[in-house]
């Protein structure tokens, strides 16, 4: 067995996607010959907690919980939602409160490179001895938050120990990075930062090929993309919603509004009064008042409902029953190299797919390659128009299925075979 410890902000009773990665990557390690040791701050801000993650714990792990001193407590007078926006890196496009300014000057040029900042110096002064004393071969930080990595910076330069970063999300190229309202000296210091990171880690991960492009050109370190995946689908049953059910599971905030989605359900209402009658609009999770304000606007509010938080294991049996899964992403540049988590668990529950996003995505091929759906861009408004037309057809026809392929190597224990036999070759 070789001991790795992996350092981790986003833990169970965490929830979102962010947390899904590596607690998976655990749950199977030992199976592939790696003994994990994870290290995790002992009373961290979530933006969302999700209690029932709890009994996805993986037994037998060996957790060590180290505080963290996080700077969201000044603003506790404020609006708790505007706090909890910032600290998750949510950063809207609509005109913004001097507040909201006033958080996002603060957090972009004072907390280098996030708000957890920190707890990189107490971690490193805990984390030496404690590398020594447990014989660790080597060490994974993951991010974002990307102030993590430079724990591993620091250990791996003191103690010469292996190093992986492990990037969920990109850094300076991530959407809301340019809305940070950085100052020309905070944008030099990212800039350094992430530089530092990807020349003196042993290894570098990403989750998608266009990520692994962007950071080939700073660094000539080894880079492997591991996505994120699916997990077991024993425990969930196929019962599909007897509506037409267009399901979006996750935050679906007010940058990410789908308009010409709105546009063609309404158009298609209007003129199918069995498709009005049938539709149904099912948004899980956060939900931006802009969207609802659209929705609204093209009169769909009788065939909309909005579920709020759902556990995991509720998200996952609704993406089971649905008609038809909604993926949602903005439509920048930046967001080519984004892959929500979800998609793979869309995957596994083998139910269509239609996405929007920019054209030539990292999504895009995924779905392509795997035959799990069909993808548009914000201006393909008449296709995206006949393929609902053509999911609705063969739902009223009993037939609305999905011959997907090629899953097999999105599996989470397929994907921590991959993991293990990098960090076995270090």
């Amino acid at each position: 067995m070789k001991r790795v410890l992996i350092i981790t902000y986003y833990w169970p009773p965490a929830g979102g996607p962010g947390v899904q990665r590596w607690l998976k990557f655990v749950t199977y390690f030992k199976e592939f010959g790696i003994d994990p040791i994870v290290f995790i701050p002992d009373n961290p801000h979530y933006p969302i907690t999700d209690e029932s993650i709890g009994s996805e714990l993986p037994e037998g792990i060996q957790i060590i919980r180290f505080p963290i001193k996080e700077p969201y407590g000044f603003v506790n007078l404020f609006s708790k939602k505007k706090i909890t926006q910032v600290s998750s890196g949510i950063i809207t496009k609509r005109k913004q409160s001097v507040l909201e300014k006033v958080l996002l000057w603060i957090r972009g040029n004072f907390f280098i490179p996030d708000a957890r900042i920190g707890w990189v110096k107490p971690s490193i002064n805990f984390l030496r001895n404690f590398i020594a004393d447990h014989n660790l071969e080597a060490i994974i930080t993951s991010g974002p938050p990307h102030s993590l990595h430079l724990i591993g910076k620091s250990l791996k330069e003191e103690t010469g120990i292996k190093w992986v970063a492990d990037f969920r999300d990109p850094w300076t190229t991530i959407h809301y990075h340019k809305s940070l309202r950085l100052a020309k000296r905070a944008q030099k210091k990212h800039i350094a930062l992430e530089s530092e990171v990807l020349t003196k880690a042993d290894h570098i991960v990403v989750t998608s090929a266009t990520t692994k492009k962007e950071f080939e050109k700073i660094t000539q370190t080894p880079i492997e993309v591991i996505t994120n995946g699916y997990d077991s689908i024993d425990n969930f049953k196929l019962n599909l919603d007897i509506k037409f059910t267009l399901s979006h599971i996750g935050s679906l905030l007010s940058n990410r509004n789908p308009i010409i989605l709105w546009e063609v359900l309404s158009e298609l209402c209007s003129e199918n009064p069995e498709f009005s009658k049938d539709l149904l609009i099912q948004l899980a999770g956060s939900v931006s008042d802009a969207i609802l304000i659209s929705i609204q606007k093209y009169g769909l509010m009788d065939q909309c409902i909005a579920l709020g938080y759902l556990s995991h294991q509720k998200a996952i049996q609704l993406q089971y029953n649905s008609q038809v899964l909604l993926l949602i992403e903005m439509n920048l540049p930046e967001t080519k190299a984004i892959i929500p988590g979800k998609l793979f668990e869309y995957l596994a529950a083998k139910r269509p797919i239609l996405a929007i996003g920019p054209i030539d995505s990292d999504v895009e091929k995924i779905i392509e390659e795997t035959n799990s759906g069909s993808y548009f861009g914000y201006s393909e408004k008449e296709k995206l128009k006949k393929q609902i037309s053509l999911f609705y057809s063969e739902y009223r026809e009993g037939h609305l299925t999905l011959n997907s392929k090629g899953l097999s190597k999105f599996s989470r224990k397929k994907l921590t075979s991959k993991m293990s036999d990098l960090i076995k070759s270090l």
